[in-house]
């Protein structure tokens, strides 16, 4: 059994003493036995539950090493902890006793694990005895990756950047001003005063000794920003070679490319080449204030080129192949992430055919190819394959597991309504361990094991996805002991025609406390990204679960623009933000207030957040009273504004197509600024909360607060939730149960009356 420790830190510190030993004294932050007040979801019964993240099997299979964070709300912080269970999820025991986070955990034989703890890397047995620490960095490590063979370690460091922001006079100490240079000064939260890059290091006796910088006098990252880690990089199976991801542009052309590659560094020799692009590359030149889409860069010819993003590779098992992620085309963030199969030894890419993004992958343990033709009973010739990768990808609503044989062919693994998150192989075998999640329950990891063969028939057309069983079963059972004791809504699917002919899917979650024959207020659920799916998705924030605990039912339409549905479904959308992905948000709810005998047509709320919280201000305008109250979260309120806002350029130039001053404009260009939220203000009548986070680049906070204040000044009831210190997101927990309860008694205010 785990271990019970109660959910508190204590933060008052004895007067004598140094600060280290009053850290030391501090109690962790750990997993509680907590007894709910409520059978119904709150804010702050979310924020007590752990919540899983990185995991690791031992090369032996029979153990695994995970890692958990938990959150005080009323210490306001989160304390992350380490994990051992056997691979059947039995004898779970926690390895982290003190008050420092211990994270990233990998095994490094089938008795010790290598982690981070303190900005440093230490090892200890499979049982947390034997700590020893092998990096002296003064808490630089941000990251690793230990050679097979265990003789060297990739470290991620930070390291002073000062291309585009200039670095201070040393005489002016306490000058906060920045001399900006160039664009991309800032990226997500951040200024950009710093960059990371990877360095190998041998290992030996006497610790981590000799880093040598693999990108020494290059000003680019790697891990890439805002989220990229560790799994950028990996080792060659021989130890030899380091691949890794970096986008390598400066300035105004890194604000407007999406084009990164996959680079292969010798350890011995030091030498570094690209693995995308022949060495005589060089990209045409562009002009930045124009889609990319219409310029040379994204010509036929020179796609073959891999001039999109490119990341995260990972070698086979036999050190023949390399494989990563791949878009095709520069400049487009939401294109076909495709599975790219390098050759090594002849340079050959091959790429699996499949209709939709792949999320993450993995190599499966078998050497070479294991295809072979036999005979079936009524003597037809069928081709027996062994998997050669495993993929997750989404689909119609759901991430599930794939694989691809050797054959090209894909066969689907896992079906349901969830969200499969990552997965690594377990043993030498081919079984897996994955975490997975849905609308009603939280991350678990779950032990996966594929049907032993895998069967076509030869004349089969290799773009049709065959069936093939997973047995599956969960393993952690991190938050059961909350989850027990709350009533959960039940989700719904439906199939909505939509203006153009099509159907959208659209999730409805129902109230907590559902009864037959009520009707209920509705919230239609907007997305973002614009191309993010509305899959089977936990949240800690947009949690449909704590929306069905408060009341309300939930329309979450699959709407043009999302990925899961085609490529031509996902990108309709560019370039027409205001039209029929808006179509698609009324055509759910009005099928939601017409069809659905438990829904109140007279008491319905739009929210959302990124593009959501666009859709939401653009609703305003246009609604004709369907709605009583909105919610937008950090949207995009002035598009022209936004345009020279956003850090990330590429994306609006993808998606307007073009700068607001160019005269003449694309037609494109031209909808998308003049429909632009702001210009709809004259026919908003409805109450409004608006929040921004300040530290958000990617939608500046005067979005909202532009927002609020047209609100306002034209007489109508609005509230501005501002959050000084959070970015795009919300992530210190007493902001985030602030954001709840506004959220709600927003929506109480005028749908509860």
């Amino acid at each position: 059994m785990k271990k019970q420790i109660i959910f508190a830190v204590s933060l008052f510190f004895l007067s004598c003493g140094t600060i280290k030993a009053q850290q030391d004294m501090a109690k962790p932050i750990l997993k509680n036995n907590i007894k709910l007040k409520s059978d119904l979801m709150t804010p702050e019964a979310l924020w007590a539950m752990g919540r899983i993240s990185s995991y690791d099997a031992s090369p032996d299979g029979q153990k695994i090493v995970y890692q958990v964070g938990y959150y005080s709300v009323k210490e306001n912080k989160s304390h992350h902890v380490l994990y051992m269970m056997n691979a059947d999820g039995t004898n779970q025991v926690l390895l982290t006793k003190g008050s420092k986070n211990e994270t990233d955990a990998a095994w490094l034989d089938s008795n010790t694990i290598a982690f981070i703890s303190g900005g440093e890397i230490w090892t200890m047995n499979a049982d947390g005895s034997n700590r020893k620490q092998l990096s002296k960095t003064d808490g630089a490590v941000e990251g690793f990756k230990f050679s097979p063979n265990r003789s060297k370690v990739i470290i991620i460091k930070s390291m002073p950047f000062h291309e585009v922001i200039k670095k201070n006079p040393d005489d002016l100490p306490k000058a906060s001003g920045r001399l900006v240079t160039d664009l991309m000064y800032r990226h997500w939260d951040h200024y950009v005063e710093s960059i990371q890059h990877p360095f190998v290091a041998d290992v030996t006796q006497n610790g981590i000794q000799n880093a040598i910088d693999i990108l020494e006098g290059e000003p680019y990252e790697c891990p890439m920003e805002p989220f990229g880690g560790i799994e950028q990089l990996d080792w060659s199976i021989d130890s030899k070679n380091i691949a890794y991801t970096c986008r390598k542009k400066t300035g105004l052309a890194y604000s407007i490319s999406t084009d990164s590659d996959i680079f292969m560094y010798n350890v011995d020799t030091k030498k570094t080449v690209n693995l995308c692009k022949p060495a005589d590359y060089v990209a045409p030149e562009v002009d930045p204030t124009k889609t990319l889409a219409i310029q040379a860069v994204n010509a036929p010819e020179n796609l073959k080129n891999n001039v999109g993003y490119d990341q995260n590779p990972q070698f086979s098992p036999d050190g023949k192949y390399i494989a990563w992620l791949s878009m095709e085309r520069d400049g487009y963030e939401a294109d076909l992430n495709r599975l790219c199969i390098h050759e090594l030894a002849t340079g050959k890419k091959e790429y699996v055919d499949w209709k939709s993004d792949v999320d993450a992958f993995c190599w499966a343990s078998y050497p070479g190819n294991s295809t072979k033709e036999i005979k079936s009973k009524n003597g037809r010739k069928v081709t027996v394959s062994s998997p050669r990768l495993y993929f997750l990808s989404v689909w119609e609503g759901c991430c599930n597991m794939y694989t691809v044989l050797h054959s090209g062919h894909v066969f689907q693994l896992t079906e349901g309504w969830h969200d499969w998150t990552s997965l690594q192989m377990a043993n030498k075998g081919n079984a897996l361990i994955a975490t997975q999640q849905s609308l009603s329950h939280p991350t678990d990891i779950y032990y996966v094991l594929p049907s032993g063969k895998f069967v076509m028939r030869n004349d089969s057309p290799k773009d049709k996805v065959f069936k093939a069983n997973a047995e599956t079963w969960q393993i952690t059972h991190e938050n059961d002991h909350i989850l027990s004791q709350l009533k959960l809504g039940k989700m719904q699917q439906y199939w909505v025609p939509t203006t153009d002919g099509k159907k959208e899917l659209v999730w409805v979650m129902l109230p907590a406390n559902y009864e037959e024959g009520k009707k209920y207020p509705a919230l239609l659920f907007c997305e973002g990204g614009p191309q993010s799916p509305v899959s089977q998705f936990w949240s800690y924030r947009w949690n449909f679960q704590m929306m069905a605990a408060n009341g309300y039912v939930v329309v979450a339409p699959n709407r043009h623009g999302l990925p899961g549905f085609g490529q031509e479904w996902k990108e309709q959308i560019s370039g027409d933000w205001t039209g029929q992905c808006m179509d698609d948000y009324l055509a759910a709810i009005d099928f939601a207030a017409d069809s659905l005998p438990f829904v109140d047509r007279d008491r319905l709320a739009a929210v959302g957040a990124s593009f959501g919280g666009f859709s939401v201000y653009y609703l305003a305008g246009i609604h004709e009273k369907r709605f009583k109250a909105f919610i937008a979260h950090d949207g995009a309120f002035n598009l022209a504004s936004m345009y020279l806002e956003t850090e990330e350029n590429w994306f609006s130039n993808w998606e307007y197509d073009e700068a607001y001053w160019h005269r003449p404009q694309m037609p494109r260009a031209k909808k998308t600024y003049h429909d632009s939220p702001h210009k709809m203000v004259e026919k908003w009548d409805t109450p409004i909360l608006c929040i921004h986070g300040e530290k958000d680049y990617r939608i500046n906070y005067t979005q909202g607060m532009s927002a609020f204040n047209a609100a306002r000044m034209k007489g109508i009831p609005a509230e501005l939730l501002i959050f000084p210190d959070e970015n795009h997101w919300v992530l210190k927990p007493q902001n985030g149960v602030l954001w709840q309860r506004t959220f709600f008694n927003w929506l109480d205010r005028w749908l509860k009356k």
